[in-house]
């Protein structure tokens, strides 16, 4: 792993879990320096990884060749634009992981043409076993997706999409992914309680179900459909089940919220602009 300063703009939980895989991977701590206004996340980062802590972003970056925005869409423009005369002197490459902002807008904000990656973190990048998608503009090339790669490793996977407007859609399912799968749980283990399960026992129930069933899609590398079919006995209870998520439209409202999302997260690029 290069041993180039990086520079986090950000000190939250996603900037944690992505320092952490850094230096599990064999980054030096002092190659990382993070921004972040919070004193007791600053003093959190220094005491967990011993890496340089800033309040402000101008003095992270300079003398870093990677710049990681870590900051929430709306603050993002502000942010940019303040560091935009260190962008065009230095010119870094730029990785963001702000929902909705577009590479363009991170030029613009920026001030100049600069290599830029955007990505797509999902929240089980905090254990590491998260997926992020990503696309770089041709400036970065493959140069950028390389480095990109590299930075997001500790998280999980990465996979790369060619047409930026796909990374709306990235959101919609690997993004809030993670929320779907919890309401699923959430509602499963609703349904446990009122067949007049004890709470203890549903939870335990839902939770490894949908554990072992992540596994078994991850590890066997059969399709979905097949291992549905697998469990479905004909006239059986599982066919009882699937036979109601279909009558009430499972698959059709599954297409509609990412479709939600999807515009949802084009309209805050939009917001943000």
């Amino acid at each position: 792993m290069s041993t180039d300063p990086i520079a986090f703009v950000g000190g939250g939980n996603m900037a944690r879990s992505l320092i952490g895989g850094l230096i599990a991977g064999g980054m030096p701590a002092a190659s990382i320096r993070v921004a972040e206004p919070q004193a007791a996340l600053r003093e959190a980062l220094v005491d967990d990884f011993g890496i340089h802590t800033f309040e402000r972003a101008d003095d992270a970056v300079t003398g870093a060749a990677t710049w990681l925005l870590a900051v929430k869409p709306q603050v993002m423009r502000t942010v940019c634009e303040a560091l935009a005369p260190q962008a065009g002197a230095a010119r870094p490459l730029v990785v963001s992981i702000g929902a909705g902002i577009t590479t363009g807008q991170l030029q613009r904000w920026l001030g100049t043409q600069l290599p830029v990656v955007r990505a797509m973190p999902n929240t089980p990048a905090l254990l590491g076993a998260g997926i992020t998608g990503l696309y770089a503009n041709a400036l970065a090339g493959e140069d950028g997706y390389r480095r990109a790669e590299a930075l997001l490793a500790g998280a999980g996977q990465t996979v790369r999409v060619d047409d930026e407007a796909l990374i709306d859609a990235v959101t919609a399912v690997s993004g809030s992914g993670p929320a779907y799968a919890f309401l699923l749980a959430e509602a499963m283990e609703a349904a446990a309680r009122e067949q007049g399960m004890p709470a203890d026992t549903a939870r335990a129930l839902v939770l490894q179900t949908l554990l072992g069933a992540a596994r078994m899609l991850t590890e066997t590398g059969e399709a979905p459909a097949e291992l549905r079919r697998r469990v479905t006995s004909p006239g059986g209870t599982t066919q009882a089940a699937v036979e109601t998520f279909e009558a009430g439209g499972f698959a059709a409202l599954v297409a509609d919220a990412i479709a939600a999302a999807t515009r949802r997260g084009r309209e805050l690029s939009q917001a943000n602009d």
